[in-house]
Parts: C-alpha cells; sequence; structure tokens
C-alpha cells in the first residue's frame, strides 16, 4: 500500500514529534512490514511553476500548434508554444509551466528555442510529463495540459498545489497483516509503536431523506456464509462532478485514478478503512432488489472494463431480478455502473468469504484493490462506520439525500479473543526480563483490553481489527516488536551438545554435485511446476497422469513434473536466446512420480544437458561440438566415481518421442531400468529453439540403494608398463563391449588397460565385416615384467578371440 506521510501526519503528531518519512519507514520495516520504497512524487523535478495563459493565438505555420503568453511571475510574462487540443480554451487558466531550465520525470532538460520560427520559453505540461502515469491521471485530460485551481498563485512552485510535496511509503504487507492494508490500520499500529495520541477521525452521517430505505431497497441472501456481512443505503439527488483537489490527491498518491466525486468516494473510504465499496445506480437496477448467490456455472457477465466473463458456479455475484450486477469482492457490472447520468445511488458496504474471491480473482485475472483487501481479510468493526462515512461524503460532496436507515441483511460479529498470558512464559520464550507493568504498557498502546487474575497472569481480549491474533504465540510476537527486536538481549541456545556431520544419503547428494561440477558441467535449479505436457515428457518410466495443484499460480505452473529434462531444457532455450553457444547444466533435485494413492512418490533424481561444446578451442585442441559418446562418458565417469557396483549396461532404445530414435540408450544397473541418456528430438529442439542437445537423467534413489565397491588405496607401480597392439577384423555385428569383457577375461592378472585406438569399415573390407585395433596395456606391481610373460598373456588373448568371436588377427 502507498501511504501518505501527510495523510498519516493529520491523525498522528509524527512532525510534531520530529519523525521524519525516511525513520518512519526504518521503524515499520523493523516492526510491522517490508519497505519497498519512500520517495517523493516530485523527486528529480526542478524548476515547475504556476503559470497563468493570458491569451491564446495560433501559431502562423501551424494548424495545431498555438502562441502562448503565459504570465510566470509578478510583471513576467514569455511566450509558450503549445499543441494541447485543449489549450485554445485555456485563457485565463492556472497552469503547470517548466520553464527553461527545468528538468522533467524523464530527465528530459527543458531549452528556449524556436518552433516553425516562434519562440518558445518553457512547455505547458501534462500530469504524464511531471511524472503521472497513465493510469492515475484523470481521463479528462488524457490528452491535454492540467488546469490547476484558481487559487494557485503565479510563480509558485507547483508541487503543494497536486501533492507532489508529500513523502509516499510504499509498503509490502504479508498475507496476515491485511489490517495494514488501511490509513485506519496503519495510525493504530503507528500510534502504538511511538505511543503516540491516536487522533483518527471518523464523520458520522445525518440522514437528511425522507424515505426508508428498506422501502426503496431489498436485500437477500441464501447463504450467509459467501457474504458475512452486508449493509447498504440509498443516496438520492447525487450531483455527478470532479472531485475536489485533496481527494483526487489522496486517490492519486496511492495510484488509483480519480473518476468522479461518487466513485472516489467509495475509493477514499477504501483507503481509509481499508473497507472495499460499491455504487450501483439505483436507477439501472433490473429492479429494486438485490441478492447475493453463487453464480450459474457458464452464466455470462460484463464487468466494468467491458470484458464479458464466463462464471463458474464457486463464484459469488450479485444480482437484481436474479440478473448479475456485481462479481462480489472483485469488479462490478457495466450495466449498473454510476455515470453521468446517474441521480440515485445504492451504497454497498459487505464482507465476503475470502477464499471463494481470492479463486475468482485469480481464475478471471481480475486482481483488483477490493479483491485484495477481501482475501487478506476486513475488519467487522468498522463496516457501518465505512457505510456511513461515504455516505458523509456524498452528502458533502455530491449533494446527495440520505435516506433513512441501513439495510442490513447480514452481519458479521466483532467479536474480541481472549488470550490468557503468562509473565514467566513470555520472559522464557522472549528471554527478556520484563516487568507486569511493561507487558501491560504494551497492551495499552495496542489498545487491547486485559484483565489481571495474579501477580502472573493476563486475560487479554484482542479486537476483531487485528484479526491476525488469535493464540498467545502471536501476543508474544507483538509484545516483542513494540518492545523492540533490538532490545532482546542476545543469547546462545541451550541445547545438547552434538557431533555434526552428513548421513549416508547427504554425503551421496553432495559427492554427485561435485563430481559432476568436476566434469564441466553447471548447476541449474528450476521450477517442480510445469504445465502438464512438460510435466510427462523425458520420463524414465513410461508417464502416467501426473499430479496437478487444485489452484495452481500460473497457467504455466499446474502440474508437479516427472521428469527434470524438461525444465533444463528450458534454461537452455533461455541461453541460446541470449547468444550463449556452450551450455553444459545439471540438475539435482526431486520429481514427483503418481502411485495410485493420494499423494506421488517423491524420488531424487539427477539430470544433464549440454549444447555446443564443453571445451573451448586453443592452440592444441579444435573445438568440437558435443556428441553422445561424449556425455555418455559423463554418465559412465559420474557412476564410476559414485562407487556403483554390479553391472551397468547402455542398451539402444527407441521408445521415447522426445529423444532422437538413434542416438538413445536405456542406462540399466543389474538389468534394472536406472536411466537413460542420448540426444533431444531435432523436431522438439527446432520446437524450442536450441541447437542439437543431448541429455541423461539417472534416478539417484536407484543408485543410494545399490551396492558400493568398497573404496581403498591401490598402489601405482613404478615398474614400467609394456603394450601390444591387436587389430581384428570381425563381424559388424559384434560390440566393442563384447571384445573388451573378452580381453579382460583372458588377459592375465596383469593386464591393465584396454583402449580402441581405430576403427574401419569400407569397400577393401569383406562385406559384413570391420576393423577394430586395439592396444593393450601390461604392467605388474612387483617386478619388470619379461618378455615372454607379455607374450603368453597376449597370445592367450588372440587365440580366446578367434575361437569365440571368429575374429580375424590381422
Amino acid at each position: 500500500m502507498k501511504v501518505s506521510y501527510q495523510w498519516l501526519n493529520e491523525y498522528l503528531p509524527l512532525e510534531k514529534n520530529q519523525i521524519e518519512p525516511s525513520a518512519l519507514a526504518e521503524k515499520l520495516a523493523l516492526t510491522s512490514v517490508d519497505i519497498n520504497e519512500v520517495y517523493s512524487p516530485s523527486d528529480g523535478l526542478s524548476n515547475i511553476v504556476v503559470g497563468q495563459i493570458e491569451s491564446v493565438t495560433p501559431h502562423p505555420d501551424s494548424d495545431h500548434l498555438n502562441l502562448c503568453q503565459v504570465k510566470i511571475s509578478e510583471g513576467a510574462v514569455v511566450q509558450i508554444v503549445c499543441g494541447a487540443p485543449n489549450v485554445s480554451q485555456a485563457a485565463g487558466k492556472k497552469v503547470i509551466v517548466a520553464l527553461a531550465g527545468a528538468k522533467l520525470k524523464d530527465g528530459t532538460k527543458i531549452k528556449r528555442g524556436k518552433i516553425r520560427g516562434e519562440e518558445s520559453n518553457g512547455m505547458l505540461c501534462a500530469l504524464q510529463e511531471i511524472g503521472f502515469s497513465d493510469k492515475i491521471a484523470p481521463k479528462a485530460y488524457e490528452e491535454g495540459i492540467w488546469f490547476l485551481p484558481d487559487d494557485a498563485k503565479v510563480g509558485d512552485a507547483v508541487f503543494g498545489y497536486l501533492g507532489m510535496d508529500d513523502t509516499i511509503i510504499d509498503t509490502d504487507l504479508t498475507p496476515n497483516r491485511g489490517d495494514m492494508l488501511s490509513m485506519y490500520g496503519n495510525v493504530n499500529d503507528l500510534s502504538a509503536i511511538y505511543d503516540l495520541p491516536n487522533n483518527f477521525v471518523s464523520h458520522d452521517v445525518k440522514e437528511n431523506g425522507t424515505q426508508k430505505a428498506a422501502d426503496m431497497l431489498k436485500i437477500t441472501i441464501p447463504d450467509p456464509q459467501i457474504a458475512p456481512a452486508y449493509k447498504a443505503r440509498v443516496i438520492k439527488n447525487v450531483k455527478l462532478g470532479e472531485s475536489p483537489m485533496w481527494l483526487q490527491i489522496r486517490l492519486w498518491n496511492a495510484g488509483i485514478r480519480p473518476i468522479n466525486n461518487v466513485v472516489d468516494v467509495t475509493n477514499y473510504i477504501l483507503l481509509k478503512y481499508g473497507q472495499p465499496m460499491h455504487s450501483y445506480d439505483y436507477d439501472r437496477l433490473p429492479a429494486h432488489e438485490l441478492s447475493v448467490r453463487h453464480a450459474h456455472e457458464g452464466e455470462k457477465f460484463v464487468t466494468l472494463d467491458e470484458a464479458e466473463q464466463t462464471l463458474q458456479k464457486e463464484d459469488i455475484v450479485i444480482t437484481s431480478n436474479d440478473e448479475p450486477v456485481c462479481l462480489a469482492g472483485t469488479m462490478g457490472g457495466l450495466n449498473t455502473a454510476v455515470s453521468d447520468q446517474t441521480q440515485n445511488v445504492v451504497l454497498e458496504a459487505a464482507i465476503f468469504d475470502s477464499v471463494m474471491v481470492r479463486k475468482q480473482a485469480r481464475r478471471l485475472d481480475l486482481h483488483s484493490e477490493s479483491s485484495m483487501r477481501f482475501e487478506r481479510g476486513v475488519n467487522p468493526e468498522t463496516v457501518e462506520t465505512a457505510l456511513n462515512e461515504a455516505a458523509y461524503w456524498l452528502q458533502q460532496l455530491a449533494g446527495g439525500e440520505v435516506e433513512q436507515g441501513i439495510v442490513t441483511v447480514s452481519e458479521a460479529p466483532s467479536k474480541s479473543t481472549p488470550i490468557t498470558m503468562s509473565l514467566t512464559k513470555i520472559n522464557a520464550v522472549l528471554g527478556t526480563d520484563l516487568k507486569l507493568a511493561q507487558v501491560e504498557n504494551i497492551f495499552d498502546r495496542l489498545k487491547f483490553a486485559y484483565t489481571q487474575s495474579d501477580d502472573d497472569t493476563l486475560v487479554v481480549s484482542v479486537p476483531a481489527r487485528r484479526w491476525d491474533i488469535s493464540i498467545a504465540a502471536d501476543l508474544n510476537e507483538e509484545i516483542a516488536r513494540l518492545y523492540g527486536f533490538n532490545n532482546i538481549p542476545s543469547t546462545l541456545p541451550t541445547m545438547t551438545r552434538t557431533l555434526g556431520g552428513l548421513n549416508e544419503r547427504q554425503k551421496f547428494l553432495k559427492a554427485t554435485r561435485e563430481s559432476l561440477q568436476s566434469m564441466g558441467l553447471n548447476q541449474a535449479i528450476s521450477y517442480s511446476l510445469m504445465n502438464e505436457e512438460q510435466a510427462q515428457q523425458f520420463t524414465i518410466e513410461p508417464a502416467v497422469k501426473p499430479m496437478q495443484l487444485d489452484y495452481p499460480m500460473s497457467s504455466d505452473h499446474t502440474t508437479a513434473r516427472e521428469s527434470i529434462i524438461s525444465g533444463l531444457l528450458v534454461d537452455v532455450a533461455y541461453n541460446t536466446a541470449r547468444q550463449v553457444e556452450d551450455i553444459a547444466l545439471y540438475e539435482q533435485g526431486r520429481v514427483f512420480i503418481p502411485k495410485g494413492g493420494e499423494r506421488p512418490e517423491e524420488q531424487e533424481h539427477v539430470a544433464g544437458a549440454m549444447a555446443g561444446s564443453l571445451l573451448a578451442d586453443s592452440w592444441n585442441l579444435k573445438r568440437r561440438p558435443v556428441d553422445f559418446y561424449q556425455i555418455k562418458g559423463i554418465v559412465e565417469r559420474y557412476l564410476h566415481n559414485m562407487a556403483i557396483a554390479g553391472t551397468i549396461e547402455y542398451v539402444a532404445d527407441s521408445t521415447r518421442p522426445e529423444m532422437h530414435p538413434g542416438r538413445t540408450a536405456n542406462i540399466l544397473l543389474n538389468g534394472k531400468l536406472i536411466g537413460f541418456v542420448g540426444q533431444v528430438h531435432p523436431q522438439m529442439a527446432k520446437d524450442l529453439k536450441i541447437p542439437a542437445t543431448y541429455v541423461f537423467e539417472l534416478n539417484v534413489e536407484a543408485l543410494l540403494a545399490a551396492d558400493k565397491l568398497p573404496k581403498q588405496y591401490r598402489h601405482i607401480s613404478k615398474y614400467p608398463a609394456v603394450t601390444r597392439d591387436i587389430a581384428l577384423l570381425i563381424d559388424e555385428d559384434v560390440t566393442n563391449e563384447e571384445i573388451v569383457d573378452l580381453i579382460y577375461q583372458k588377459g592375465g592378472q596383469y593386464l591393465k588397460d584396454v583402449q580402441l585406438f581405430d576403427v574401419y569399415t569400407g569397400a577393401k573390407l569383406p562385406s559384413g565385416k570391420k576393423s577394430l585395433a586395439y592396444t593393450l596395456t601390461y604392467q605388474a606391481d612387483d617386478t619388470t615384467l619379461t618378455e615372454d610373460q607379455v607374450n603368453e598373456a597376449f597370445a592367450r588373448v588372440e587365440k580366446h578371440l578367434q575361437n569365440v568371436l571368429n575374429a580375424e588377427i590381422r
């Protein structure tokens, strides 16, 4: 909420006690709510004064410009060229003048110059040019300059006449402090914080009409739960027009556009009391009766913004003759809106079910100042007070006749909440040594009534305006914040001394991150929620119906993910769009696998995505695009680093529609599927606008449950190694894995390593054959190998390859 310091100062002696806006904002931040910003509307502006237009003549060389003779001080008249459409009728009007040398909100500096040959010594300004946003500038002046009040003094700075000399404290509320969405709530809180007298003023209305409101308007609510409080008044013979300047200033400094005196009064009451109100044109109601009910499924309704809404049965509507005239707590209807022809008005003040208002406002994307307050709660103590003050101002500003009585259909009881407090417990919880008199003083400042049952116990009655307080812990927080968090002594917590450390699961997850980062991948964190289509893509096991949220934050985050890769590809697309060519990301996190119960099974997964090149160009190494074998190698090294025991296999797979059918492999551990690795399907990559991208995903839960290889020191031999090369002519369907396994089986105890260094297929080989060449490395740990030892072991390998795989030694 944008809180006006000058408005606060009317109710609290802030200036008298030398409490500056910045200090006030800091105090609020330390005790009540967060602060977004503290600013003055005049910040960044200079040399902008009140001027009076003495004459207006057409520009001799333009059909839309005018020459204005403007008085800027006693005895000083300057010529200013202006093209505003309303300037031609502005003779005698007081206007906003940016003199030569002035600075505007956007940083523009005004200079003397000539416009089409005519001298111009400044600029006549619209509100938008001095910092007002299009959302709050009155519509009547959208395309023209602003006319100041007749009592504005020529030559004065304009800021005081427009409320721009005020300081605005923009507060950011937590959901529980809905009471701070009003001046009433802010004044009560600051009065308690600073222990200042509270001079908040309400205006009661004197009914000057001759008819009974109950005879003019009938209201029914079949289900009182959807509208715990509903009150209305009838005001006749109102005269619509512009609101006085003080009221317009109140509104636009709070970020609300002034409309007319009737609508502005309801918005003013909303700001003052936090009580949303709505005004109906009494004569445009389909019948002189109102009813609050749930909408019919598919019912149509045109809101004030001229948009047709399709309603659901959970929505709340206010009807007249069973026709919707307002979406309760959210937005009024176009057909019964107050207009220039309005003479008689129905004023409504109510409390609607906060959950239902939130759901309908969110679903229809109709968030408003009113819905925001209904969602967080409305003070039942001030519903009638706000209604009466609104009627008072319609009397004062619109000449309205307030008919006799209030039509009350439901009335939320203003109950206080009794809470028993123990001084001993308060001090134990807060770590303080407060006396009972100090605690009582805090409750006096808060205006919380209390009774003392003994020397240690108070029974506190919390007023309805503080609906966020319901238990003793809430009152402990009130005591702490008013006593001052800085005054609470700093002490170390008393606890049992235990040896800290990570458990096995935490160690494994930490090692996972370290292993992947050591291989050049950067950690990413993506949303656990996505749309339904993304949530079911790239699953390790076949996808099932995912878990969906009943009330998601947005249409892009409706479903719990079953795979991490979808989120990583969004990150790849984000980087690609920003000209990042080399991308290597990994993410470790939870996925949610439905198992038929109410809650899905949460599994820890790790996934990676790579595009471009993992290594940059250097003098001795050329840049090489990532390929299947590189990302498969990363997975192999990761599984090796994690000491996974058992047989790991990579089996070609073409069943996943999101993956390239010829460059994808399932990863099996002891025959059980634990993940996959491969290239994203080119069509999907094209749809996502990303280059060729390779991904992997592993079920970490399966890895955690797997047997681990013992970690022990391995002696590094100091004796020389001996190598032998072997080239084989072999059938095309024999895999490298089969050959390497056979070599290790017969290679003997001294065989340390087998490396494939050449593959050849071509016309010079027999049909169905390929040539593979390997280097075998032999080394002993305790002696130097002899030629005979190596030759004997190598001969066994050759014989085994010939007999088992029908290989031809070349």
